[in-house]
């Protein structure tokens, strides 16, 4: 008997629950509703859990997240299951994980799954017992939950087109920023290859977003897109550069979310990675960040051109820290701003951007009419105009920046 076999089912699943947590990409947003209740066989889309994470809309998501195995070929430095480290091993069987979700699932306890795997033997034999997994969840016990599928790098493109037939989506995680810093700590990786399954991920899914000419319908293929994660910390790369290679991304694979991890320090670590884990709000800023390019309009370079050293600023939120070094553009009157314009506005998010032009088509609005919206006044009167409403000199005051920085805390004594 292996010795992964002599563990009992509730102590791996422990050990490969524990091992999962460091991959951050693993939302349940995006993809098509599907409900047994209507459609027959088991699970839904839509069910709610014990929440594991929160899709960008808010709604509680319950996910069982593990991995198959945290074996591995690989030694990543930045990587705890690397084949170097002196973690506890644990492995299940496919039908382990199937069993798993299945009853999980019938328990309430989840509405999906979430797999991952370190590498075992090879690239291929990993995403085929993965494949297998998904596939018989999928046709054998008709299971219509969502499916999140880790892709493995350097596996064939066959089985990575077959995982996308059962996946609601699929993630390849490109772990660092820049080629310099994946060679340096994960050798085996090539982003080249990471880049390549992109695009072709990328033409899968829009082959398959065109209706067919006989029946009309389009096919199912990784609904939900594919994602990938990036590692916050680990290389010294700085925020600017995170945030270039994460428009790259989305612009030339079409990716619907790039995930931020901020980088913990693992037992066993390589010299080479730092001792102290960056600051969450690091990780936090990076994905307001990500959100102002990816719907306020935002360019990459414009967020980060007045950063210094090319990081965010902790004190501050993206967009506030621009328009304070942009004070040129403001105030913005909302009675009479296009759209674009509106986003712009520190405290306006898009939700309120959208009732502020359909309530202005019928009378002027005032500041009080932004308080019923629940827009925070405080935030956003430096910077527009509204009926009965100018702030003079308050965009020109020296110390305007003083006013939204987080005041000093007393550190207590005991």
């Amino acid at each position: 008997m292996n010795i992964w076999m002599k563990k009992s089912l509730a102590e791996r699943l422990a050990i490969l629950s524990d091992a999962a947590k460091y991959d951050a990409s693993c939302a349940s947003s995006g993809t098509v509703k599907r409900d047994s209740s209507t459609s027959g066989g088991l699970g839904s889309t839509e069910g709610s859990g014990i929440c594991h994470a929160y899709a960008p809309d808010g709604r509680c998501i319950s996910l069982l997240k593990i991995l198959l195995t945290n074996f591995c070929i690989y030694d990543c430095a930045y990587c705890v299951n690397r084949s170097s480290s002196n973690v506890e091993r644990a492995r299940f069987t496919p039908e382990e994980v199937i069993w798993l979700t299945l009853e999980f699932y019938r328990r309430n306890y989840i509405e999906g799954l979430f797999l991952s795997s370190g590498i075992i033997r090879s690239s291929d034999y990993t995403m085929e017992e993965m494949v297998r997994i998904v596939r018989e969840l999928r046709v054998t016990h008709n299971f219509r939950g969502y499916i999140h599928l880790k892709s493995i790098p350097e596996a064939s493109p066959r089985l990575i087109e077959e995982a996308g037939l059962y996946a609601d989506r699929l993630s390849l995680n490109i772990e660092l920023p820049t080629d310099t810093g994946i060679t340096r700590f994960a050798p085996e990786k090539k982003p080249a290859n990471i880049r390549r399954s992109m695009g072709e991920l990328r033409l899968k899914i829009e082959a398959a977003a065109e209706p067919t000419l006989k029946s009309k319908k389009r096919q199912r293929f990784i609904p939900a897109g594919q994602s990938t994660q990036m590692i916050v910390g680990a290389d010294g790369a700085s925020d600017a550069t995170i945030l270039a290679t994460s428009g790259r991304l989305y612009s030339s694979y079409g990716l619907k979310r790039v995930y931020y991890s901020a980088f913990s320090p693992i037992p066993d670590a390589s010299k080479n990675l730092p001792l102290i884990k960056p600051p969450l709000m690091r990780e936090h800023r990076l994905y307001q960040a990500d959100w102002l390019y990816r719907f306020y309009g935002f360019g990459i370079d414009e967020i980060t051109a007045n950063q210094t050293g090319g990081m965010l600023d902790l004190n501050l939120d993206p967009k506030l820290a621009w328009a304070l070094a942009n004070r040129s553009e403001f105030p913005v009157d909302i009675n009479r701003a296009e759209r674009e314009r509106l986003l712009r506005v520190p405290g306006l998010g898009t939700k309120t951007v959208k009732a502020i032009v359909s309530a202005r088509r019928f009378r002027r609005l005032r500041l009080d009419d932004l308080s019923r919206l629940g827009v925070s006044i405080k935030k956003v009167q430096s910077f527009i105009c509204a009926e009965g409403w100018s702030p003079r000199r308050l965009i020109d005051r020296p110390d305007l920046r003083a006013m939204f920085e987080p005041q000093p805390e007393q550190l207590s004594l005991l």
